[in-house]
């Protein structure tokens, strides 16, 4: 009989040249590149892929949970198709480029695009840090790609400040970028179909440009302006122990917060797997098998037939879990 429990994940790697040093001395990465800019938590992705860091399933991937009991582990939701999230620890050293992506309806898969929307959950970040969201005012499509040449397209666009614990949302379509200083928790839908627009005529390792994409970025762009704010909690309940806070809920996934002071007690769903992330602090995982350090930068695939948990100690970590899609 299959014994279901907390799977810590080993992340995959991406050195973009926008990248620091934070994930590597901060988040408990020690085996990752000096310069970092993306760990690929929760991932099975044909440009990334992070596996299980130990146990008797050390080295299998979540394709292969899914191969080996697809709704023990993935749960009923996602017993369909390709594994459904992307969670990923981004260190911004410097900023990102202005960039959009693509809905499930503008994504030309015939050519392998896939749409995304993503949630941001502000680990941390450096004082006077912002992020680019959205139009400021309606532009038109010859204005946008004159600004995106001329290298102007900021001004057109929101410069929002934020702060640790803030949480954004992505709706594909939305003109953005992640400035410097900023240390996000990014939870997206599988895909990692990403069109530049303006990269501040930075070059690679080999002295070329970056490539832009602006055709395709006019195609699925919205030029409507857009108000931005934060994402306001849906829900939030404080129980003995912890506090639960539902931070943004979406047809692809939830993402919750939880403050554990002292202990939490949890169950798994059967409709779908959870992850567990954690951003600060450190504590243990507890199940009927056995006991799970988590310490800050930890990474756990909890299987959806996993059943009840707890997690004891002190510390703060995100749970994403997927929506099964509308059909």
């Amino acid at each position: 009989m299959m014994q279901y429990e907390p799977l810590k994940l080993r992340p995959c790697y991406k050195e973009y040249l926008w990248g620091g040093k934070r994930l590597k001395k901060e988040y408990g990465k020690s085996d990752a590149p000096e310069i970092t800019a993306e760990s690929w938590e929760l991932a099975a992705h044909i440009d990334g892929i992070s596996t299980i860091a130990e146990g008797n399933l050390k080295g299998k991937t979540l394709k292969d949970l899914g191969d080996i009991d697809r709704i023990g582990f993935w749960g009923r939701a996602c017993r369909d198709g390709e594994f459904p999230l992307l969670v990923k620890l981004i260190d911004a050293a410097k900023d990102l480029s202005i960039q959009v992506h693509p809905s499930d309806d503008t994504a030309n898969t015939g050519s392998g695009e896939q749409g995304k929307a993503e949630m941001w959950y502000i680990v941390d970040c450096e004082p006077q840090s912002v992020i680019y969201y959205g139009f400021s005012r309606k532009v038109a499509e010859n204005e946008f790609l004159a600004k995106a040449k001329d290298g102007t397209i900021c001004d057109v666009l929101n410069c929002v400040p934020v702060r640790k614990g803030d949480v954004f949302y992505i709706l594909p379509g939305t003109i953005h970028a992640i400035g410097k200083g900023i240390v996000i928790a990014e939870i997206q839908q599988n895909s990692n179909t990403t069109f530049r627009v303006y990269d501040y005529q930075r070059r690679d390792t080999n002295g070329n440009l970056r490539p832009l994409h602006l055709e395709r970025a006019a195609e699925v762009i919205s030029y409507e302006p857009l108000v931005p704010s934060e994402c306001k909690a849906n829900a939030k309940a404080e129980f003995p122990g912890f506090m639960m806070t539902e931070m943004f809920s979406c047809k692809y996934f939830k993402a919750y917060k939880l403050d554990v002071k002292s202990e939490a007690r949890l169950s798994c769903d059967p409709e779908s797997f959870s992850h567990l992330l954690c951003v600060e602090g450190q504590g243990k995982i507890k199940t009927e098998i056995g006991e799970y350090t988590v310490e800050k930068g930890d990474s756990y695939f909890l299987p959806a037939a996993m059943g009840e948990y707890e997690i004891k100690g002190e510390c703060r970590l995100l749970l994403s879990r997927a929506l099964e899609e509308e059909r």
